[in-house]
């Protein structure tokens, strides 16, 4: 069948690391290339490394006008589903490139030319793809916001990409209501200085924007008067796109990525990691606003041939948990890539899973999880249900692809739930102390990748060499450091438990925070979980957890509670200190389904609340407020 493996993990991980240059070489022949490269590895700017030095390509070209030229022209590209505006759209390849070089054409005469960048703050919808691709097609670099992002926000992200446009919509969608988009980006541009930057503006029915005469241009009249625009040749060095992730400092990180290492790598990933085919349908149940948007909604999976999926909707309440479900069936989805959030949001609503049996999911081979750790309890579950492979996969937006997963294209190794399985072929993984030196196996320390990074990794950030060499490669020299905690086990598997302030020092013992969410998450009656470190004047710090219950659970919290205790102190012993548990009604949350631990932390630490910028849903916090109050931490209500 479409996706079965093709050959062996330990023969092909052994030939990545002895030889990435000939490795490499040989992924890129799945690209079409202009000009071929004259180095793989270009070592020349330490630790500045690129990859294909001297090819040139067009990454467009390769996600859509190659397919049409060889037979695809008729394939589905992209199937939009929104059950939010109530809409389906189907684009094929063909009606895809026709789009792609109108609104390249539309940019063009806008003024944006190959080196320029535009930022793009769109809703879930297909012209937000079509900007991306379009971007890419004249050489022109892309930054997506994630759309609703509050104006300081963006007007930062505006302040750091310097766009010479911005494309952006009149609104998104949320259940039961819209939410104006075009008020905010007006904003940003004033607080960033540029309130003249031309806009392209897409008017949904849903709600109509004002536009500003002169500098504001409805998208349906650009796209109607545009010459179409070919593809732009650009080095495979050079930057396809910014994407921000936020910064300790508060200003966010602009990661880049490169056009050529970029393709290889994403293409090669559907095939390797994902097990896809040309032809295969393909659905990452995220945004375009995050990395998992730009790798597995677009570029991915148009690279690779595949139709993708894109779901303007939730996991539950669009219009029940059986959502998801329900989209798979009817466009016959093959491999399913989302948050662990989002299953755990199903398992709460429908924990028998009922909701499954409603539909044919016989196309339905595989279920990836990624975004946060994937707690045992929720693998095992979704397994149950579903009756395929879960699985889980660590990466970052630093990195672009996934860095510890079972290659299911390559060899289907055994799944230990809880841990991603082995480092992809081209990641070379150590688990290293403080002071640098190689943990034992099953020994929790800093999760770092040896450089160069594969094709892929972000090569800097935005105007900020110098913060991208003290962010990622100074605390270890020749390596680029994760920010997660984890370890090794004596059969190479690899178990990623937190961050590395998530690794807590209890009275002098280094204990794991994500240990003890899995602890939690086992419980029958507990559909999520989050544990945090709090300050403790004796012990250092001591664990603190909340717990989101599964709907129809008829048990009293109190002893839900007190079981909870006992099982994490029976499994991890007294020296986890784990006294503090609370039922509350929902975790705070990104909008990318990502907890917010450390919020949950700072909380009970007693520290100035500082709303994240991310926070799906700041009405939360004072829940988490008083929860903490009850377990006896100061409230938190500034």
């Amino acid at each position: 069948m479409s996706g079965t493996p093709r050959g062996d993990y330990a023969k092909a991980f052994a030939a990545a690391q002895s030889d990435p240059a000939t490795f490499w070489a040989d992924k890129a022949e799945g690209i079409d290339w202009i000009k071929r490269w004259d180095r793989v590895i270009d070592d020349t700017r330490k630790p500045f490394y690129r990859w294909f030095a001297g090819g040139v390509l067009n990454t467009c070209y390769n996600c859509v006008d190659r397919h049409v030229e060889r037979g695809r022209a008729d394939q589905l590209a992209l199937v939009f589903d929104s059950p939010l505006a109530g809409t389906q759209r189907k684009i094929s390849y063909r009606e895809l490139q026709v789009l792609t070089a109108r609104c390249a054409g539309a940019l063009l005469a806008m003024g944006v030319k190959k080196g320029d960048t535009v930022v793009i703050y769109m809703p879930m919808v297909p012209e937000a793809v079509v900007a991306m691709l379009a971007c890419a097609r004249i050489g022109a670099v892309h930054s997506v916001v994630f759309g609703g992002f509050a104006a300081p926000e963006l007007a930062k992200r505006v302040v750091d990409a310097r766009p010479a446009a911005m494309i952006s919509a009149s609104c998104g969608l949320l259940p039961g209501r819209s939410v104006p988009y075009k008020p905010l980006l007006d904003e940003a541009l004033q607080i960033a200085g540029v309130p003249h930057t031309p806009c392209l503006i897409l008017q949904r029915p849903q709600l109509q924007a004002s536009m500003l005469p002169g500098r504001d241009i409805d998208w349906d009249e650009a796209m109607a008067r545009a010459t179409p625009a070919d593809c732009v040749p650009v080095a495979a060095t050079d930057p396809l796109y910014v994407i921000y992730t936020s910064g300790t400092t508060g200003k966010p990180k602009g990661v880049v990525r490169d056009n050529g290492g970029h393709a290889v790598a994403l293409r090669w990933s559907m095939e390797a990691v994902y097990g896809t085919q040309p032809g295969d349908v393909y659905w990452a149940a995220s945004d375009v606003g995050w990395v998992v948007g730009h790798s597995y909604i677009v570029y991915g999976p148009l690279l690779q041939g595949c139709t993708t999926i894109l779901y303007e909707g939730k996991p539950v309440g669009t219009p029940d948990a059986g959502a998801f479900w329900r989209l798979c069936a009817e466009h016959k989805v093959n491999v399913l890539f989302t948050a662990p959030t989002a299953f755990r949001a199903i398992k709460k609503e429908d924990p028998s899973g009922a909701l499954v049996k409603q539909y044919d999911l016989s196309k339905f081979r595989m279920l990836f999880l990624a975004g946060e750790r994937g707690d045992p309890d929720t693998i095992e579950w979704a397994g149950k249900i579903l009756g395929v492979p879960v699985i889980d996969n660590w990466w970052q937006t630093e990195l672009g692809w996934p860095a510890i997963s079972n290659c299911m294209g390559i060899e289907a190794l055994p799944v230990r739930p809880g841990s991603p399985t082995k480092p992809v072929p081209g990641f070379d993984i150590h688990i290293l102390d403080e002071d640098g030196r190689e943990k034992a196996a099953n020994d929790i320390g800093s999760l770092v990748i040896k450089l160069p990074l594969p094709p892929g990794g972000l090569t800097t950030l935005w105007n900020n060499d110098a913060g991208f060499v003290e962010t990622y490669l100074e605390r270890y020299p020749g390596y680029y450091l994760s920010g997660d905690a984890g370890y090794f086990d004596a059969d190479g598997y690899g178990w990623v438990m937190a961050r590395i302030d998530d690794i807590i020092n209890v009275a002098g013992h280094r204990l794991s925070t994500g240990q003890m969410e899995e602890i939690l998450s086992a419980h029958p009656a507990v559909a999520e979980a989050a544990v945090v470190g709090v300050v403790d004047a004796l012990k250092g710090q001591v664990p603190v957890g909340l717990v989101v219950l599964k709907s129809g659970v008829t048990q009293s919290e109190a002893e839900i509670c007190a079981e909870l205790v006992a099982k994490v102190r029976a499994q991890l012993g007294a020296v986890a200190d784990f006294k503090s548990v609370q039922v509350i009604a929902r975790l705070p949350k990104t909008r990318s389904g990502k907890v917010l631990r450390v919020t949950i932390r700072s909380m009970a630490d007693g520290e100035a609340l500082k709303v994240p910028a991310t926070i799906e849903d700041d009405s939360v916090l004072p829940e988490i407020s008083a929860a903490l109050h009850s377990l006896g931490y100061p409230r938190s209500d500034n």
